[in-house]
Protein backbone atom coordinates (compact mmCIF):
# COMPACT_ATOMS: atom_id res chain seq x y z
CA UNK A 1 0.00 0.00 0.00
CA UNK A 2 2.91 2.39 0.71
CA UNK A 3 4.48 1.42 -2.62
CA UNK A 4 1.46 2.69 -4.20
CA UNK A 5 1.04 5.44 -2.27
CA UNK A 6 4.27 6.66 -3.04
CA UNK A 7 3.20 5.91 -7.05
CA UNK A 8 0.88 7.96 -6.95
CA UNK A 9 2.92 11.41 -5.56
CA UNK A 10 5.62 10.92 -7.59
CA UNK A 11 2.96 10.78 -11.28
CA UNK A 12 1.25 14.29 -9.21
CA UNK A 13 4.71 15.38 -8.89
CA UNK A 14 5.95 15.10 -12.04
CA UNK A 15 2.84 15.72 -14.24
CA UNK A 16 2.77 19.30 -11.93
CA UNK A 17 6.16 20.13 -13.30
CA UNK A 18 4.34 19.09 -16.99
CA UNK A 19 1.48 21.53 -16.46
CA UNK A 20 2.11 25.01 -16.21
CA UNK A 21 0.07 27.35 -13.63
CA UNK A 22 -3.32 28.69 -14.44
CA UNK A 23 -3.58 32.05 -15.29
CA UNK A 24 -5.27 32.96 -12.34
CA UNK A 25 -2.31 32.40 -10.16
CA UNK A 26 -0.16 35.56 -9.86
CA UNK A 27 1.40 36.70 -12.67
CA UNK A 28 2.23 40.09 -12.20
CA UNK A 29 0.73 42.97 -10.22
CA UNK A 30 -1.07 45.95 -11.44
CA UNK A 31 0.06 49.46 -10.22
CA UNK A 32 -2.72 52.59 -10.99
CA UNK A 33 -1.85 56.19 -11.30
CA UNK A 34 -4.83 58.74 -12.07
CA UNK A 35 -4.59 62.27 -12.89
CA UNK A 36 -7.31 64.85 -14.53
CA UNK A 37 -6.47 68.73 -16.30
CA UNK A 38 -8.71 71.06 -16.96
CA UNK A 39 -7.87 71.61 -20.83
CA UNK A 40 -10.54 74.56 -21.21
CA UNK A 41 -9.14 77.21 -23.77
CA UNK A 42 -8.99 80.52 -21.60
CA UNK A 43 -9.94 82.37 -24.89
CA UNK A 44 -11.92 82.34 -27.99
CA UNK A 45 -11.52 79.00 -30.11
CA UNK A 46 -13.23 77.40 -33.04
CA UNK A 47 -15.83 74.81 -32.17
CA UNK A 48 -15.54 71.70 -34.01
CA UNK A 49 -18.60 69.96 -35.66
CA UNK A 50 -20.70 71.39 -37.68
CA UNK A 51 -20.54 72.59 -41.15
CA UNK A 52 -20.01 76.25 -40.35
CA UNK A 53 -17.15 78.17 -38.28
CA UNK A 54 -18.38 79.04 -34.99
CA UNK A 55 -16.19 81.25 -32.54
CA UNK A 56 -16.78 80.12 -29.15
CA UNK A 57 -18.53 82.74 -26.67
CA UNK A 58 -17.84 81.80 -23.41
CA UNK A 59 -17.83 78.91 -21.31
CA UNK A 60 -21.07 76.86 -19.83
CA UNK A 61 -18.89 73.96 -18.37
CA UNK A 62 -15.05 73.00 -18.35
CA UNK A 63 -13.23 70.74 -20.28
CA UNK A 64 -11.31 68.10 -18.94
CA UNK A 65 -8.87 64.93 -19.90
CA UNK A 66 -8.97 62.06 -17.11
CA UNK A 67 -5.84 59.65 -17.35
CA UNK A 68 -5.18 56.44 -15.83
CA UNK A 69 -1.66 54.78 -15.91
CA UNK A 70 -1.18 51.05 -15.63
CA UNK A 71 1.74 49.27 -15.52
CA UNK A 72 1.74 45.07 -14.84
CA UNK A 73 4.87 44.59 -13.20
CA UNK A 74 5.97 40.93 -13.49
CA UNK A 75 5.82 38.25 -10.20
CA UNK A 76 6.13 34.98 -12.14
CA UNK A 77 9.40 33.29 -13.13
CA UNK A 78 7.37 31.78 -16.08
CA UNK A 79 8.18 32.91 -19.66
CA UNK A 80 4.77 33.84 -20.73
CA UNK A 81 3.14 36.62 -22.20
CA UNK A 82 0.95 36.96 -18.72
CA UNK A 83 3.68 37.15 -16.66
CA UNK A 84 5.59 40.16 -18.43
CA UNK A 85 5.61 43.61 -17.85
CA UNK A 86 3.80 46.14 -20.16
CA UNK A 87 2.05 48.98 -19.66
CA UNK A 88 -1.19 50.92 -20.77
CA UNK A 89 -2.29 55.01 -19.99
CA UNK A 90 -5.81 55.90 -21.39
CA UNK A 91 -6.72 59.38 -21.42
CA UNK A 92 -10.29 60.37 -22.01
CA UNK A 93 -10.49 64.10 -23.53
CA UNK A 94 -13.71 66.28 -23.77
CA UNK A 95 -12.82 66.90 -27.61
CA UNK A 96 -14.54 65.92 -30.84
CA UNK A 97 -11.90 64.00 -31.98
CA UNK A 98 -8.29 63.93 -31.82
CA UNK A 99 -6.36 64.66 -35.12
CA UNK A 100 -2.46 63.47 -35.71
CA UNK A 101 -1.19 66.69 -35.15
CA UNK A 102 -2.36 66.76 -31.64
CA UNK A 103 -1.86 63.36 -31.16
CA UNK A 104 1.73 64.21 -32.32
CA UNK A 105 2.56 67.11 -29.80
CA UNK A 106 1.19 65.10 -27.11
CA UNK A 107 3.64 61.93 -27.19
CA UNK A 108 6.43 64.58 -28.21
CA UNK A 109 5.87 65.75 -25.08
CA UNK A 110 5.45 62.99 -22.97
CA UNK A 111 8.96 61.47 -24.46
CA UNK A 112 10.56 64.21 -23.27
CA UNK A 113 9.56 64.42 -19.90
CA UNK A 114 9.30 60.46 -19.00
CA UNK A 115 11.68 58.22 -20.78
CA UNK A 116 9.55 54.99 -18.64
CA UNK A 117 6.85 55.79 -20.93
CA UNK A 118 5.95 54.11 -24.10
CA UNK A 119 4.05 57.07 -26.16
CA UNK A 120 3.13 53.96 -28.66
CA UNK A 121 0.81 52.76 -25.58
CA UNK A 122 -1.10 55.81 -24.54
CA UNK A 123 -4.91 55.44 -25.88
CA UNK A 124 -6.48 58.91 -26.57
CA UNK A 125 -10.16 58.90 -26.99
CA UNK A 126 -12.20 61.64 -27.39
CA UNK A 127 -15.71 61.89 -25.68
CA UNK A 128 -17.01 63.47 -29.23
CA UNK A 129 -18.51 66.85 -28.05
CA UNK A 130 -19.14 68.80 -31.03
CA UNK A 131 -18.76 72.54 -28.41
CA UNK A 132 -15.08 72.34 -27.84
CA UNK A 133 -11.99 73.26 -29.42
CA UNK A 134 -10.85 72.46 -33.22
CA UNK A 135 -7.41 70.99 -32.77
CA UNK A 136 -5.72 70.28 -36.22
CA UNK A 137 -4.03 72.27 -38.73
CA UNK A 138 -6.06 71.71 -41.97
CA UNK A 139 -9.04 74.53 -40.98
CA UNK A 140 -9.78 77.75 -42.04
CA UNK A 141 -8.08 81.14 -41.82
CA UNK A 142 -9.24 82.48 -38.63
CA UNK A 143 -9.51 86.26 -37.59
CA UNK A 144 -6.65 87.91 -36.22
CA UNK A 145 -7.21 89.23 -32.89
CA UNK A 146 -5.86 88.70 -29.54
CA UNK A 147 -8.64 87.47 -27.86
CA UNK A 148 -8.71 84.46 -30.33
CA UNK A 149 -6.72 81.48 -30.29
CA UNK A 150 -5.30 80.43 -33.51
CA UNK A 151 -4.81 76.38 -34.30
CA UNK A 152 -1.13 75.98 -33.32
CA UNK A 153 -1.50 78.18 -29.83
CA UNK A 154 -4.43 76.02 -28.75
CA UNK A 155 -3.11 72.57 -30.14
CA UNK A 156 0.17 73.50 -27.46
CA UNK A 157 -2.00 74.89 -24.89
CA UNK A 158 -3.92 71.60 -24.97
CA UNK A 159 -0.88 69.24 -25.92
CA UNK A 160 0.93 70.44 -22.78
CA UNK A 161 -1.78 69.84 -20.15
CA UNK A 162 -2.93 66.78 -21.25
CA UNK A 163 0.71 65.70 -21.72
CA UNK A 164 1.41 66.69 -17.90
CA UNK A 165 -1.51 64.73 -16.88
CA UNK A 166 -0.21 61.74 -18.78
CA UNK A 167 3.01 61.99 -16.66
CA UNK A 168 1.28 62.79 -13.25
CA UNK A 169 -0.63 60.09 -13.59
CA UNK A 170 1.95 57.46 -14.39
CA UNK A 171 4.30 59.04 -11.50
CA UNK A 172 1.35 58.38 -9.32
CA UNK A 173 0.81 54.64 -9.81
CA UNK A 174 1.10 52.66 -6.71
CA UNK A 175 -0.12 48.62 -6.27
CA UNK A 176 -3.58 48.54 -6.88
CA UNK A 177 -6.62 46.51 -7.78
CA UNK A 178 -9.68 45.97 -10.69
CA UNK A 179 -12.86 45.19 -10.49
CA UNK A 180 -15.20 44.96 -14.06
CA UNK A 181 -18.93 44.76 -14.65
CA UNK A 182 -21.83 45.20 -17.23
CA UNK A 183 -25.22 47.03 -16.66
CA UNK A 184 -27.23 48.55 -19.22
CA UNK A 185 -28.60 52.08 -19.80
CA UNK A 186 -30.58 53.47 -22.72
CA UNK A 187 -28.79 56.60 -23.96
CA UNK A 188 -27.29 56.51 -27.13
CA UNK A 189 -30.55 55.81 -30.18
CA UNK A 190 -30.05 54.63 -33.52
CA UNK A 191 -30.42 57.79 -35.68
CA UNK A 192 -30.87 56.73 -39.59
CA UNK A 193 -34.62 56.84 -40.15
CA UNK A 194 -35.71 54.30 -42.92
CA UNK A 195 -38.28 54.74 -45.54
CA UNK A 196 -40.21 52.94 -48.01
CA UNK A 197 -38.47 52.83 -50.84
CA UNK A 198 -34.98 52.01 -49.43
CA UNK A 199 -33.53 55.03 -48.40
CA UNK A 200 -32.41 56.76 -45.19
CA UNK A 201 -32.03 59.80 -43.80
CA UNK A 202 -29.87 60.73 -40.30
CA UNK A 203 -32.33 62.36 -38.33
CA UNK A 204 -35.18 61.65 -40.08
CA UNK A 205 -39.06 62.51 -39.67
CA UNK A 206 -40.59 59.29 -38.27
CA UNK A 207 -44.42 60.96 -38.16
CA UNK A 208 -45.04 59.99 -42.27
CA UNK A 209 -46.63 56.85 -43.99
CA UNK A 210 -43.38 55.77 -45.41
CA UNK A 211 -41.61 55.42 -42.35
CA UNK A 212 -40.32 52.04 -41.90
CA UNK A 213 -38.17 52.12 -38.83
CA UNK A 214 -34.62 52.79 -37.75
CA UNK A 215 -31.52 51.32 -40.16
CA UNK A 216 -29.62 49.11 -37.30
CA UNK A 217 -29.72 47.76 -33.77
CA UNK A 218 -28.72 49.87 -30.69
CA UNK A 219 -26.00 49.08 -27.79
CA UNK A 220 -27.42 49.56 -24.70
CA UNK A 221 -24.20 47.97 -22.53
CA UNK A 222 -23.20 50.15 -20.13
CA UNK A 223 -19.34 48.40 -18.98
CA UNK A 224 -17.49 49.60 -16.12
CA UNK A 225 -13.91 49.24 -14.69
CA UNK A 226 -13.18 50.08 -11.00
CA UNK A 227 -9.52 51.03 -10.23
CA UNK A 228 -8.67 51.04 -6.21
CA UNK A 229 -5.69 51.40 -4.47
CA UNK A 230 -4.37 48.23 -1.69
CA UNK A 231 -6.73 49.83 0.64
CA UNK A 232 -9.90 49.56 -1.36
CA UNK A 233 -10.13 52.86 -1.43
CA UNK A 234 -11.09 53.90 -5.42
CA UNK A 235 -9.50 55.68 -7.93
CA UNK A 236 -10.95 55.16 -11.07
CA UNK A 237 -14.39 54.25 -12.78
CA UNK A 238 -14.25 54.02 -16.48
CA UNK A 239 -17.47 54.14 -18.09
CA UNK A 240 -18.44 52.26 -21.42
CA UNK A 241 -21.47 53.31 -23.33
CA UNK A 242 -22.49 53.14 -27.23
CA UNK A 243 -23.48 57.09 -27.52
CA UNK A 244 -21.77 60.28 -28.61
CA UNK A 245 -21.51 63.27 -26.04
CA UNK A 246 -23.60 65.66 -28.59
CA UNK A 247 -26.90 66.82 -26.76
CA UNK A 248 -25.52 70.20 -26.93
CA UNK A 249 -23.95 70.29 -29.82
CA UNK A 250 -25.10 73.00 -31.93
CA UNK A 251 -24.60 75.74 -29.37
CA UNK A 252 -21.41 78.35 -29.64
CA UNK A 253 -20.43 78.05 -25.63
CA UNK A 254 -17.79 75.62 -24.78
CA UNK A 255 -19.14 72.68 -22.78
CA UNK A 256 -18.21 68.65 -22.28
CA UNK A 257 -21.98 68.09 -22.97
CA UNK A 258 -23.47 65.18 -21.02
CA UNK A 259 -19.97 63.85 -19.62
CA UNK A 260 -19.78 66.90 -17.36
CA UNK A 261 -23.06 66.29 -15.51
CA UNK A 262 -21.88 62.72 -14.91
CA UNK A 263 -19.03 63.43 -13.71
CA UNK A 264 -20.25 66.02 -11.46
CA UNK A 265 -23.34 63.16 -10.22
CA UNK A 266 -20.69 60.41 -10.06
CA UNK A 267 -18.48 62.42 -7.86
CA UNK A 268 -21.18 63.37 -5.19
CA UNK A 269 -21.83 59.13 -5.10
CA UNK A 270 -17.92 58.02 -4.88
CA UNK A 271 -16.26 61.24 -4.58
CA UNK A 272 -14.51 63.99 -5.99
CA UNK A 273 -10.62 62.57 -6.28
CA UNK A 274 -12.42 59.56 -8.42
CA UNK A 275 -11.27 59.96 -11.84
CA UNK A 276 -13.88 59.11 -14.08
CA UNK A 277 -12.66 58.18 -17.55
CA UNK A 278 -15.52 58.17 -20.39
CA UNK A 279 -15.18 55.39 -23.11
CA UNK A 280 -17.25 56.08 -26.32
CA UNK A 281 -18.03 52.60 -27.65
CA UNK A 282 -18.65 51.55 -31.58
CA UNK A 283 -21.74 54.71 -32.13
CA UNK A 284 -21.26 56.24 -35.49
CA UNK A 285 -24.88 55.55 -36.21
CA UNK A 286 -26.24 56.71 -33.22
CA UNK A 287 -26.44 59.64 -30.71
CA UNK A 288 -28.30 61.09 -27.70
CA UNK A 289 -31.27 62.59 -29.17
CA UNK A 290 -34.68 60.80 -28.49
CA UNK A 291 -35.92 60.28 -32.17
CA UNK A 292 -39.91 59.47 -31.86
CA UNK A 293 -42.21 59.11 -28.66
CA UNK A 294 -41.01 62.93 -27.67
CA UNK A 295 -43.99 63.52 -25.99
CA UNK A 296 -44.03 60.60 -23.50
CA UNK A 297 -40.04 61.42 -23.22
CA UNK A 298 -40.40 65.28 -22.41
CA UNK A 299 -43.38 64.92 -19.87
CA UNK A 300 -41.08 62.82 -17.93
CA UNK A 301 -38.45 65.04 -17.88
CA UNK A 302 -40.99 67.80 -16.80
CA UNK A 303 -41.54 65.44 -14.07
CA UNK A 304 -38.59 65.04 -12.73
CA UNK A 305 -37.17 68.60 -13.19
CA UNK A 306 -34.16 67.45 -15.11
CA UNK A 307 -33.32 68.67 -18.75
CA UNK A 308 -31.81 65.87 -21.43
CA UNK A 309 -28.11 65.90 -19.90
CA UNK A 310 -29.09 65.15 -15.99
CA UNK A 311 -31.73 62.61 -17.54
CA UNK A 312 -28.52 60.61 -18.91
CA UNK A 313 -26.18 61.30 -15.96
CA UNK A 314 -29.16 59.83 -14.09
CA UNK A 315 -29.33 56.73 -15.68
CA UNK A 316 -25.05 56.37 -15.81
CA UNK A 317 -25.21 56.95 -12.49
CA UNK A 318 -28.06 54.23 -11.63
CA UNK A 319 -26.22 51.58 -13.80
CA UNK A 320 -23.05 52.12 -12.14
CA UNK A 321 -23.34 52.29 -8.96
CA UNK A 322 -25.35 48.51 -9.55
CA UNK A 323 -22.77 47.66 -11.06
CA UNK A 324 -20.60 48.77 -8.13
CA UNK A 325 -22.50 47.10 -5.39
CA UNK A 326 -22.18 43.98 -7.52
CA UNK A 327 -18.41 43.25 -8.28
CA UNK A 328 -17.17 44.84 -5.25
CA UNK A 329 -15.93 42.28 -3.60
CA UNK A 330 -14.02 40.53 -6.59
CA UNK A 331 -11.70 43.53 -6.66
CA UNK A 332 -8.07 41.70 -7.47
CA UNK A 333 -4.45 42.53 -7.58
CA UNK A 334 -3.85 39.44 -10.13
CA UNK A 335 -4.43 41.32 -13.25
CA UNK A 336 -2.68 40.56 -16.46
CA UNK A 337 -1.87 43.04 -18.57
CA UNK A 338 -0.78 42.29 -22.47
CA UNK A 339 -1.32 45.38 -24.78
CA UNK A 340 -0.96 44.97 -28.44
CA UNK A 341 -0.26 47.98 -30.78
CA UNK A 342 -0.67 47.38 -34.67
CA UNK A 343 -1.22 49.52 -37.86
CA UNK A 344 -3.46 48.14 -39.99
CA UNK A 345 -3.60 48.86 -43.82
CA UNK A 346 -7.46 48.69 -44.83
CA UNK A 347 -8.98 49.04 -48.19
CA UNK A 348 -10.30 52.77 -49.04
CA UNK A 349 -13.56 52.53 -50.31
CA UNK A 350 -14.10 53.34 -53.89
CA UNK A 351 -14.92 56.23 -55.43
CA UNK A 352 -17.53 55.75 -58.48
CA UNK A 353 -17.06 57.74 -61.42
CA UNK A 354 -20.19 59.39 -60.81
CA UNK A 355 -19.44 60.44 -57.50
CA UNK A 356 -16.17 61.85 -58.68
CA UNK A 357 -18.18 64.12 -61.27
CA UNK A 358 -20.25 64.79 -58.41
CA UNK A 359 -17.77 65.96 -55.79
CA UNK A 360 -15.61 67.77 -58.81
CA UNK A 361 -18.60 69.78 -59.54
CA UNK A 362 -18.96 70.62 -56.08
CA UNK A 363 -15.33 72.27 -56.02
CA UNK A 364 -15.49 73.86 -58.53
CA UNK A 365 -19.09 75.69 -57.59
CA UNK A 366 -17.33 76.30 -53.93
CA UNK A 367 -14.19 77.65 -55.96
CA UNK A 368 -16.55 80.28 -57.78
CA UNK A 369 -18.63 81.17 -55.11
CA UNK A 370 -15.12 81.72 -53.07
CA UNK A 371 -13.81 83.76 -56.01
CA UNK A 372 -16.66 86.06 -56.11
CA UNK A 373 -16.49 86.59 -52.18
CA UNK A 374 -13.22 85.92 -50.81
CA UNK A 375 -13.71 87.15 -47.06
CA UNK A 376 -16.62 84.40 -46.89
CA UNK A 377 -17.47 80.94 -47.70
CA UNK A 378 -20.60 79.66 -48.94
CA UNK A 379 -22.76 78.79 -45.48
CA UNK A 380 -22.74 75.29 -47.12
CA UNK A 381 -19.31 74.84 -47.25
CA UNK A 382 -17.44 71.96 -44.71
CA UNK A 383 -15.36 74.13 -42.52
CA UNK A 384 -12.55 71.39 -43.06
CA UNK A 385 -11.57 73.77 -46.30
CA UNK A 386 -12.57 72.50 -49.28
CA UNK A 387 -11.81 68.67 -47.71
CA UNK A 388 -15.75 67.50 -48.02
CA UNK A 389 -15.79 67.17 -51.70
CA UNK A 390 -11.97 67.69 -52.63
CA UNK A 391 -10.84 64.66 -50.70
CA UNK A 392 -13.02 62.82 -52.53
CA UNK A 393 -11.64 63.99 -55.61
CA UNK A 394 -8.20 63.21 -54.89
CA UNK A 395 -9.12 59.95 -53.40
CA UNK A 396 -10.31 58.81 -56.95
CA UNK A 397 -7.75 60.14 -58.38
CA UNK A 398 -5.10 57.92 -56.51
CA UNK A 399 -7.44 55.04 -57.30
CA UNK A 400 -6.63 55.39 -60.73
CA UNK A 401 -3.26 55.54 -60.40
CA UNK A 402 -2.87 52.53 -57.64
CA UNK A 403 -6.73 50.79 -56.88
CA UNK A 404 -5.49 49.35 -53.87
CA UNK A 405 -4.33 52.10 -52.25
CA UNK A 406 -4.58 51.52 -48.48
CA UNK A 407 -5.99 53.44 -45.59
CA UNK A 408 -3.63 52.85 -42.90
CA UNK A 409 -4.41 53.07 -39.22
CA UNK A 410 -3.43 52.31 -35.77
CA UNK A 411 -5.41 49.85 -33.03
CA UNK A 412 -4.61 48.53 -29.50
CA UNK A 413 -6.22 45.44 -28.06
CA UNK A 414 -5.03 45.42 -24.57
CA UNK A 415 -6.14 42.44 -22.40
CA UNK A 416 -6.69 43.56 -19.11
CA UNK A 417 -7.52 40.25 -16.55
CA UNK A 418 -10.20 38.72 -18.06
CA UNK A 419 -11.78 41.55 -20.39
CA UNK A 420 -10.17 42.95 -23.47
CA UNK A 421 -10.50 46.61 -24.40
CA UNK A 422 -10.50 46.89 -28.68
CA UNK A 423 -9.84 50.48 -30.17
CA UNK A 424 -10.08 52.06 -33.57
CA UNK A 425 -10.21 56.02 -34.94
CA UNK A 426 -13.18 55.51 -36.72
CA UNK A 427 -16.92 56.96 -36.03
CA UNK A 428 -17.99 52.96 -36.26
CA UNK A 429 -21.11 51.96 -37.01
CA UNK A 430 -22.81 50.04 -33.61
CA UNK A 431 -22.79 47.00 -35.76
CA UNK A 432 -19.28 46.73 -36.21
CA UNK A 433 -18.75 46.76 -32.29
CA UNK A 434 -21.54 44.25 -32.05
CA UNK A 435 -19.71 41.69 -33.82
CA UNK A 436 -16.33 41.91 -31.92
CA UNK A 437 -18.25 41.79 -28.52
CA UNK A 438 -20.04 39.03 -30.06
CA UNK A 439 -17.30 36.83 -31.23
CA UNK A 440 -14.66 38.15 -28.19
CA UNK A 441 -12.90 35.32 -26.33
CA UNK A 442 -12.81 37.91 -22.95
CA UNK A 443 -15.51 37.46 -19.98
CA UNK A 444 -16.33 41.14 -21.30
CA UNK A 445 -14.96 43.24 -24.05
CA UNK A 446 -14.68 47.00 -24.37
CA UNK A 447 -14.98 49.07 -27.51
CA UNK A 448 -13.53 52.48 -27.73
CA UNK A 449 -13.83 54.27 -31.38
CA UNK A 450 -12.55 57.74 -31.94
CA UNK A 451 -9.09 57.09 -30.29
CA UNK A 452 -7.36 58.70 -33.16
CA UNK A 453 -4.14 58.04 -35.12
CA UNK A 454 -1.22 59.69 -36.07
CA UNK A 455 -1.71 58.53 -39.32
CA UNK A 456 -5.37 59.66 -40.53
CA UNK A 457 -8.57 61.02 -38.83
CA UNK A 458 -10.44 57.97 -39.31
CA UNK A 459 -13.99 59.17 -40.63
CA UNK A 460 -17.31 57.36 -40.44
CA UNK A 461 -16.90 54.03 -41.22
CA UNK A 462 -20.70 52.93 -42.25
CA UNK A 463 -22.35 49.21 -42.65
CA UNK A 464 -23.36 47.69 -46.48
CA UNK A 465 -26.58 48.15 -45.37
CA UNK A 466 -25.98 52.17 -44.55
CA UNK A 467 -23.95 52.63 -47.87
CA UNK A 468 -27.47 51.06 -49.36
CA UNK A 469 -29.70 53.76 -47.75
CA UNK A 470 -27.35 56.64 -48.08
CA UNK A 471 -27.75 60.39 -46.68
CA UNK A 472 -25.03 61.81 -44.24
CA UNK A 473 -22.36 59.62 -42.38
CA UNK A 474 -22.80 56.49 -45.56
CA UNK A 475 -22.31 58.73 -48.48
CA UNK A 476 -18.61 58.88 -49.45
CA UNK A 477 -17.70 62.10 -48.53
CA UNK A 478 -18.07 60.53 -45.22
CA UNK A 479 -16.57 57.60 -45.37
CA UNK A 480 -12.98 56.91 -46.35
CA UNK A 481 -13.14 53.29 -45.18
CA UNK A 482 -16.25 51.17 -46.19
CA UNK A 483 -18.06 47.93 -45.03
CA UNK A 484 -15.33 45.80 -46.74
CA UNK A 485 -12.45 47.81 -44.88
CA UNK A 486 -15.00 47.42 -41.39
CA UNK A 487 -14.71 43.50 -41.75
CA UNK A 488 -10.99 43.92 -41.94
CA UNK A 489 -10.95 45.81 -38.76
CA UNK A 490 -12.96 43.46 -36.77
CA UNK A 491 -11.52 40.39 -37.74
CA UNK A 492 -7.73 42.20 -36.93
CA UNK A 493 -9.11 42.96 -33.84
CA UNK A 494 -10.22 39.45 -33.01
CA UNK A 495 -7.02 37.82 -33.87
CA UNK A 496 -5.35 39.68 -31.32
CA UNK A 497 -8.07 38.96 -29.15
CA UNK A 498 -7.66 35.44 -29.61
CA UNK A 499 -4.10 35.73 -29.23
CA UNK A 500 -4.24 37.41 -25.89
CA UNK A 501 -6.81 34.93 -24.58
CA UNK A 502 -5.53 31.06 -26.11
CA UNK A 503 -7.39 28.62 -25.40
Amino acid sequence: MKRFLLSILLSVFVLSLLVPPAQSTLAATLYVGTARSDITPPKSVPLWGQFNLRLSQGVETPLTANVVALESVATSAMNTENGQSDQAIFVSVDLVMTAPVLLTAIMDKVASRDAAIVPEKIVICATHTHTAPALATHLPKLPVSEDIMDYPEAIDFAAERIADAVVTAWKNRKPGKMAFGLDFAVVGFNRRATYADGHAVMYGNSNQPDFRGYEAMEDHDLGTIFFLDENDNLLSIVVNIACPSQEVESRSRINADFWHPVRETLAKRFGDDVVIVAWCSATGDASPHVQYRKAAFNRMLALRGMNEMQEIARKIDRAVSDTWEAVRATASTDVPLVHHVETLQLPMRKVTEQEYADAKAECARIDAALKANPDKAPAEVDWMAGGWHGSVVKRYEAQQKDPDVPFPVTIHVIRLGDTVICTNPFELFTDYGIRMKARSPAVQTFVIQLTGSVLEVGGYLPTEKAIGGGSYSAIIQSTPVGPEGGQVLVEETLKHANQLFPK
